[in-house]
């Protein structure tokens, strides 16, 4: 029993096939069909709205240079955000709930940030190691404890990211085997349950799109730094 609990970390099969590539059609049916406007009904509209929104959002504390990273950012939101919400569906898989593949998406883009502050602002770029002020005899510990906390930003990254969806899958798993356990013994605390359920998978989608947010918001962050 304890094992079947982390069954849904792996990619379910029908027949020898991965359902997770049955999900990803989904998506198919949000890109708009082909004519001679960009903006053809009201999901189009709304797709623009929020992609027009997200990219505010993401581009608002970074200065004019950081926008030519607003393509990359924007798309890295909305995989995120299709991603962990397609994973909520039943007999689905996540893949964000991975931490290798958070890892592949998290490290290459810090890489990426931090190789640009080097390349263009170096000595800026030096000077986050070393706070103004600081005593003399501080400055090998401060180097040594700011160093440390640049090179774990990319696994805070990918470790905040699975943890969260790992943690909320895990529970929802856990509430809904005691709902089904308990409808035959008590009825009515099995309702009590479902309930609890019902606003745990409303939370968890709360969560997902959170979780895509501050994932990416983050990295504008960590690029705003060195640019």
């Amino acid at each position: 029993m304890n094992l079947s609990f982390f069954d849904q970390f792996t990619s379910p099969c029908l027949l020898g096939i991965p359902l997770i590539l049955l999900s990803m059609l989904f998506p198919t049916l949000l890109l708009p069909s082909p004519g001679n406007r960009w903006i053809t009904n009201r999901l189009s509209t709304l797709q623009a709205w929020c992609i027009n929104l997200i990219t505010k959002q993401l581009m608002t504390p970074l200065n004019t240079n950081g926008h030519k990273w607003a393509l990359i950012l924007t798309s890295l939101m909305v995989l995120l955000l299709s991603i962990n919400l397609l994973g909520l569906l039943p007999y689905t898989f996540t893949p964000t709930t991975q931490l290798s593949m958070n890892m592949a998406l998290a490290f290459p883009l810090w890489l990426a940030t931090l190789l640009t502050g080097l390349r263009n602002q170096p000595s800026a770029s030096l000077g986050h190691l070393l706070p103004e002020g600081t005593p003399t005899p501080l400055i090998p510990a401060l180097i040594l404890i700011e160093t440390t906390s640049l090179l774990i930003r990319p696994l805070a990254l990918g470790v905040r990211l699975t943890a969260n969806l790992t943690a909320g899958h895990l529970l929802i798993q856990l509430i809904s085997t005691a709902t089904a356990a308990l409808l035959s013994i008590m009825p009515a605390v099995s309702i009590l349950t479902s309930i609890v359920l019902l606003l745990l998978t409303i939370l968890e989608v709360a969560v997902a799109m959170i979780q895509a947010y501050v994932f990416v918001l983050l990295l504008s962050l960590y690029l705003q730094e060195n640019i």
